[in-house]
């Protein structure tokens, strides 16, 4: 269902974040992200000749991590092609420190370690967020792709059981699923209930 109809209104400022997740030939991850943000007015600006013009990127921002099935992260590599201040890109080298850790538990504290105040991109930083849950999409996605060929009772339970509603332990999405794994009562689902697990997996 979509947002109901808005007041009216003038579009004023648009952010675009875009993520990529391919797998390489070499058996590692590369993960990608973008981040663009654009006004619908011009304003001034001293390091852009004077004024930024309206579609003009203030911001234009990327960044690839290249990662293992363990999520270790082996290479990092960032740029600024647009940026409000000419200082900005200045700033891209120090995310190669990301090199050697790990994405999962602890990720959003390590990055603040790493990256907060002086010591990092505000914008840049924040890429760092969709582009760690794409990469669960990407690898996990295709780890899932290749169980849904096995029977689902020899499925092993998914890495993200529990984290959400659809996936908790005792919700008809599990049963189905991941039946070795579902701790909701043991019986058959009546005529509503098999109704909504097939709306939910369909």
């Amino acid at each position: 269902m979509p947002l109901p109809a808005a007041a009216p209104r003038q579009l004023l400022h648009q952010r675009t974040v875009e993520c990529l997740g391919y797998q390489r030939e070499d058996g590692l991850w590369d993960i990608e992200g973008r981040l663009v943000d654009v006004k619908t007015y011009p304003f001034p600006n001293e390091d852009r000749g004077g004024a930024i013009e309206p579609g003009d990127p203030l911001h234009d921002l990327s960044i690839r991590l290249t990662v293992d099935d363990e999520f270790l992260i082996h290479d990092a590599r960032a740029c600024t092609d647009r940026s409000p201040f000419g200082l900005c890109p200045a700033i891209t080298e120090r995310y190669r420190r990301l090199i050697g850790v790990r994405v999962g538990p602890g990720w959003s504290l390590k990055l603040r370690e790493l990256f907060s105040g002086v010591s990092g991109c505000t914008h840049m930083t924040e890429l760092l967020g969709p582009v760690a849950t794409t990469m669960f999409q990407t690898i996990y996605g295709r780890r899932y792709d290749q169980d849904d060929a096995k029977a689902p009772e020899d499925r092993p339970p998914p890495q993200v059981l529990n984290t959400c509603h659809a996936l908790a332990s005792d919700s008809l999405v599990v049963r189905k699923r991941w039946p070795q794994a579902y701790t909701g009562p043991d019986r058959e689902l009546d005529s509503h209930h098999r109704h909504l697990l097939d709306d939910c997996l369909t």
